[in-house]
């Protein structure tokens, strides 16, 4: 348990570090997120306009943080780099450059949403098919559809059937994120909250090799896990509400993809949507509302505005209220999950 100890700790402090010297360099030049007033149909959002001229593209100490500590706790003898867990590092860089670039362009044209916008979706859906591709070609991940291990439903998807799966995953989950990432902290924390569950979960599979054969080099992904969870932690300091850095799409795209990947190295892909449970119910939340809308003829809606978060702000509810209930929310979501992992560990150990 020491390498991933040391990279959730390394991660964490340069995290602290990073974030701190990224926020200073970010406001010198102006780099700063453009504050939306007015959503799609011309409603006012929550007044969010003191925020204006915060920094963004924190995500980037997210995930540097995250490499940082990753590769030093593979000093430690026995702690081998998997090509699995190579080509989730893969994901997490291409799918937090779709985001950079966006944020670059939203940055310079001063406008909330990059040119990119409207083809986002696409890039990212294209993106997350190459990278299942590669996890299956490459690697030998288990193709059956899983809850808490690899034979539990057990159905065999097939590698074609498989890789639509992981890439419909990675897409959603990447996309979920970004959703949640609209008040200071939200996705961060939950982020957070997930990692260090995949961390626990990852590291029971890795003792346990018996009960879990079909999981790839599950201490790598520990590490992996691990070295997030602390990213996140130490970003917090700075995106805490009032956030003087926003993680920006880099760091939402980034993180989605991380979390799809670890849920489809460890065997637990529809256990993914308790993990994040918070963004499940954030992207529910969006796409209740269009369907409810266009169904209406643009006439009648859910709630006051979606996603939820800015629901409740127009509620009338303090956004720091909003961020910690819906930590909350997430916490006893990954609970959940967990004690279903853990029963179902049980049962295995005792039968």
């Amino acid at each position: 348990m020491i390498a991933p100890l040391l990279a959730g700790g390394i991660a964490l402090l340069v995290s602290l570090l990073g974030t701190w010297w990224l926020t200073a360099f970010l406001a010198a030049r102006g780099r700063s997120q453009p504050i939306l007033v007015k959503d799609d149909i011309n409603i006012a959002v929550p007044a969010h306009t003191h925020k204006a001229g915060t920094p963004t593209m924190g995500g980037l100490a997210i995930v540097g943080a995250a490499g940082v500590g990753y590769v030093v706790s593979h000093v430690r003898e026995g702690v081998v780099f998997s090509d699995q867990t190579l080509i989730m590092w893969a994901g997490v860089l291409v799918m937090g450059g779709i985001g950079l670039l966006d944020d670059v362009i939203k940055v310079r044209t001063k406008h909330n949403r990059g040119v990119l916008w409207k083809k986002k979706g696409w890039i990212t859906l294209a993106l997350a098919g190459g990278l299942s591709t590669l996890l299956v070609m490459a690697t030998s991940i288990d193709t059956r559809l899983s809850l808490t291990r690899a034979d539990l439903p057990g159905l065999e998807l097939g590698k074609v059937v498989f890789i639509i799966w992981a890439a419909l995953l990675i897409f959603s989950t990447t996309n979920a994120v970004n959703v949640t990432d609209g008040l200071d902290g939200l996705a961060g924390g939950s982020a957070m909250i997930g990692f260090a569950a995949f961390t626990m979960i990852s590291y029971l599979e890795f003792r346990n090799p018996v009960l879990y054969p079909d999981v790839v080099n599950p201490y790598d992904t520990v590490v992996f896990a691990a070295s997030f969870a602390g990213a996140c932690g130490g970003f917090l300091w700075f995106n805490s509400a009032p956030a003087t850095i926003f993680m920006g799409d880099v760091g939402a795209l980034a993180i989605g993809a991380a979390l799809a990947q670890l849920a489809l190295a460890t065997n637990t892909h529809l256990l993914l949507a308790l993990i994040c449970g918070i963004n499940v119910i954030e992207i529910g939340s969006v796409a209740l509302q269009m369907l409810v809308f266009r169904a209406s003829g643009r006439k009648r809606r859910v709630f006051r505005l979606s996603p939820l978060h800015h629901h409740f702000e127009l509620v009338g509810w303090a956004e720091t209220k909003v961020i910690i209930r819906f930590w909350l929310i997430s916490g006893a979501c990954v609970m959940t999950a967990l004690a279903i992992f853990f029963a179902d560990f049980t049962h295995l150990a005792t039968s």
